[in-house]
């Protein structure tokens, strides 16, 4: 069997489950029939507001320091708790001004982009520094559920049922998940390139475990940075991954390849910062920046291309993924 024959097998057998049906939408002053804004419109969503990306990402640097700081002051169980759940939102904020630099739309100045967004965020975070994830995620926004798709399996089968949930929050809570993620940094040594990057990453957590141990605390490197990133951001990752793309299928029309989700105060401050939240928005131009996605949002809404497709929260999303009755 051909290779893309293959493909469709899988896109048709393990995708689609939420996938709409949506109408035919045939544009607006403001949108191209493909959701895309055009004209004046397009040009003013894609302006960068440096101040207020400035001011974003200092404050997202600062926050890890900040929640470390208030732990050791206070010194109760109770605030090691909260600080390590304070601590991977933390990390779920600089991955997604990571996400954004890898479109490159943090800063206008491509250097200081990179330089930022990837090569310091990128790989502090249990990252490298490289450009490797801007690389895959950029297939995934040229053909979502395709065949160089790098989540395929992370968005597909649903609805799966509550048992099926349950075990996959399992192996992200008990940190199954993580390892499985950092395994594969360190296989294939033996080559060169892959090898470089490993050290790269390995350098980039030695600087973290360093500055913790120069305040005097090096036990926190485990407790307030590796712990909250193996045991709390995975669950929190995959239930944020699958409210965006869970369920959906591959299609020219992007209504049917990624969720759209009225957004709360609540979700936006805990599981879906700097409106990353506004997905269908951001897949629509890839190029809108974070600050501009609500602008653009609200035009696919009023002008007709959202409609009835909107959820009305992300509980009522996920209980619609872990819905399918167990055999």
């Amino acid at each position: 069997m051909a290779e893309h024959d293959r493909h469709d097998e899988l896109v048709a057998t393990m995708t689609g489950g939420l996938a709409p049906d949506p109408p035919q939408f045939a544009g607006s002053d403001r949108l191209h029939p493909d959701g895309r804004p055009r004209g004046t419109f397009r040009d003013e969503l894609r302006r960068i507001p440096i101040a207020r990306n400035t001011v974003t990402v200092l404050g997202a640097l600062a926050t890890p320091v900040l929640i470390a700081w208030a732990a050791v002051s206070v010194d109760h169980p109770v605030a090691w708790m909260v600080a390590a759940l304070l601590m991977a939102l933390a990390q779920n904020r600089l991955f997604i001004l990571h996400h954004e630099a890898a479109h490159r739309v943090l800063f206008p100045n491509r250097w200081l982009n990179d330089a930022v967004g990837i090569s310091l965020i990128g790989w502090l975070t249990f990252g490298t520094g490289s450009h490797g994830y801007r690389l895959g995620h950029l297939h995934h926004h040229r053909d979502e559920f395709g065949p160089n798709e790098p989540d395929f399996l992370l968005y597909s089968l649903y609805p799966i049922t509550r048992a099926s949930m349950r075990r996959k929050l399992v192996r992200d809570l008990t940190g199954v998940s993580a390892l499985r993620i950092l395994r594969p940094r360190f296989e294939r040594l033996s080559e060169v390139r892959h090898r470089h990057l490993t050290y790269r990453f390995l350098l980039g957590q030695g600087l973290i475990a360093t500055t913790f141990t120069a305040t005097g605390h090096p036990w926190l490197y485990l407790l307030l940075w590796v712990m909250p990133w193996a045991f709390l951001y995975q669950p929190l990752n995959r239930l944020r991954a699958i409210a965006e793309h869970g369920g959906m299928t591959r299609s020219e029309d992007r209504r049917r390849t990624s969720h759209s989700v009225r957004q709360s105060l609540l979700s936006r401050l805990f599981m879906v910062p700097c409106n990353v939240g506004y997905h269908l928005a951001h897949h629509a131009d890839m190029t809108v920046p974070m600050w501009n996605l609500p602008r653009l949002h609200a035009a696919l809404v009023e002008d007709g291309y959202v409609g009835f497709l909107e959820w009305p929260s992300y509980r009522a999303l996920w209980l619609a993924q872990w819905s399918r009755p167990a055999k």
